[in-house]
């Protein structure tokens, strides 16, 4: 820093210049000193001259988990535009695709799928099936198609990588890097700029089901175009992000970040740097450009421990991956670091846009079948809507479904009963008994007074029942007292006598 103290002695030079200019060449020996020991790649480059921005681990082997879907799509659409095959050639889903693991469609074998389509599930959703499906299709089977593959990377001059299979599924083998990675996003923009559009798709639609990007930038941070995200255990959190301002693209490469929304954060970071400082690269040291960076020979780092080992949760895939929004304290770079990188703070953090919903955007929709538009598209939207659809439940369905609630119902219902057949039953009985002292000679008491001599031993325990009941009550007694029943002998009594014969007791 001793450069900066003649300029300090001029009392006529702007002391903000001075910070920042400081601030600037802090910032870019931050950006070429090596970061060895943490398990990251990042990678920032020019789109269009290949100029390196920012190098950390840049060369360090990585498994690539499904970046290697971008090679994929290159040789699949370099064999469209050759003329072998078109977007319309009709694929078969084989045994072998379907018997990917997710993230897929899950379409059963035999299914057939249009290279347009499975290019767009396979970019968008990050489909294994769809890969395996365009490489069987395109190379006559996986090892036909991973031999293409190695041979693309090779004229490419992608010198660190080598691919076992199209998808990037845990495999001994497949290798690649940041340098060689950038290098591929390159090469379709500058090879394949009528089919770039299928690396910047913001959802498809398939029946009902809409899938967002997994690249969180698209339709997040301004200017965002491209390309691919990737994870497995081994690999962790993947994405090349590219993004466009004012005529200049970018191209950003995070290997090995922590989760979903880190790499995302990461990628955000680089291409926001990259922008604010396009005024000031004369002040950074020249790093060349993304093909002279020199390899490092070594093993790619493992990171299956720290990804999914121990209690954390391991993601089948990018579809279920955790995006929560991270604090600033894991990784996010504030105002200021933005500001002693290019003098210039963002409108908004990287988290910020990342935190906040996707433009809106209508989903391109994709299908089975061949080719199809106007009401032929709208019919096949139909049948696969239908397709997963749950089936209708019947009648019986539905009333088994509701047994189990309509049980305590019935219990209740089915105990009220039984309780008023156990009273009427202790009534009947206790009419009998009271029938059954009496002698056979006698005249049959009248109703009200038989009542009236059972109950001192029915109520005995409550003896004040029975006047209060008649209390309660003044009007049943006169009208039984007008329905006198008749004796044998012919003598009528009256219902409601207040002292009866005493009932002889045996």
């Amino acid at each position: 820093m001793h450069f900066l103290r003649p300029l300090l002695r001029k009392p006529s030079l702007n002391w903000i210049v001075v910070v920042a200019a400081f601030a600037v060449v802090y910032a870019a020996l931050a950006v070429v000193a090596p970061r060895v020991a943490q398990a990251e790649a990042l990678l920032l480059i020019e789109a269009d001259t290949g100029k390196v921005l920012q190098a950390d681990n840049a060369t360090m082997p990585w498994y690539p988990a499904s970046l290697s879907k971008m090679m994929t799509a290159y040789v699949t659409l370099k064999a469209v535009k050759d003329g072998r095959i078109t977007l319309d050639t009709l694929f078969s889903v084989s045994a072998v695709a379907a018997s990917q693991s997710p993230s897929k469609m899950g379409f059963k074998p035999g299914t057939q799928v249009t290279v347009d389509n499975a290019l767009k599930m396979m970019l968008v959703k990050s489909a294994n099936d769809m890969a395996v499906v365009l490489a069987e299709g395109v190379g006559g089977s996986v090892d036909g198609f991973s031999a293409m593959m190695n041979q693309t990377a090779q004229q490419l001059g992608m010198t660190q990588t080598s691919y076992v299979n199209p998808n990037g599924l845990p495999a001994e083998g497949q290798i690649t890097s940041a340098r060689d990675l950038a290098i591929l996003a390159r090469a379709i923009i500058h090879d394949l700029p009528e089919y770039e559009y299928f690396v910047h798709i913001p959802s498809i639609r398939f029946g009902r089901k809409v899938t967002q990007n997994f690249n969180k930038l698209i339709g997040r941070y301004p200017g965002a175009d491209g390309f691919k995200t990737g994870f497995i255990c081994a690999s962790g959190y993947n994405l090349v992000a590219s993004a466009t301002r004012n005529g200049r693209r970018l191209i950003a490469v995070v290997l090995g970040a922590s989760s979903g929304h880190m790499r995302a954060v990461r990628a955000a970071q680089l291409l926001e740097r990259g922008f604010a400082n396009n005024n000031l690269s004369w002040l950074r040291p020249a790093l060349g450009t993304v093909d002279n960076l020199a390899p490092i020979d070594a093993a790619p780092p493992n990171l299956r421990e720290e990804m999914c080992g121990g209690k954390r949760k391991r993601p089948a895939s990018d579809e279920s991956e955790d995006d929560t929004v991270a604090s600033n304290s894991n990784g996010e770079s504030s105002n200021f670091t933005f500001f002693a990188a290019g003098l210039q703070a963002p409108p908004l953090r990287p988290s910020d846009m990342l935190a906040a919903a996707p433009a809106a955007s209508e989903p391109v929709i994709v299908y089975t079948g061949p080719k199809k538009t106007g009401t032929d598209l709208i019919a096949a939207v139909a049948v696969d809507t239908e397709k997963q659809t749950p089936p209708h439940r019947g009648k019986k369905a539905r009333v088994a479904a509701k047994k189990p609630d309509a049980k305590p119902e019935a219990s209740t219902e089915a105990k009220g009963a039984k309780t008023d057949a156990k009273s009427d039953a202790k009534t009947d009985a206790k009419t009998a008994a009271a029938a059954e002292t009496k002698p056979a000679a006698k005249p049959a008491k009248p109703a009200g007074a038989k009542h009236a001599s059972a109950k001192p031993d029915a109520a005995a325990p409550k003896p004040p029942e029975k006047p209060a009941a008649a209390a309660a009550k003044p009007a049943t007694k006169p009208k039984a007292a007008t329905k006198p029943k008749t004796s044998t002998t012919g003598e009528a009594k009256p219902s409601g006598d207040p002292k009866p014969a005493a009932t002889p007791r045996t």
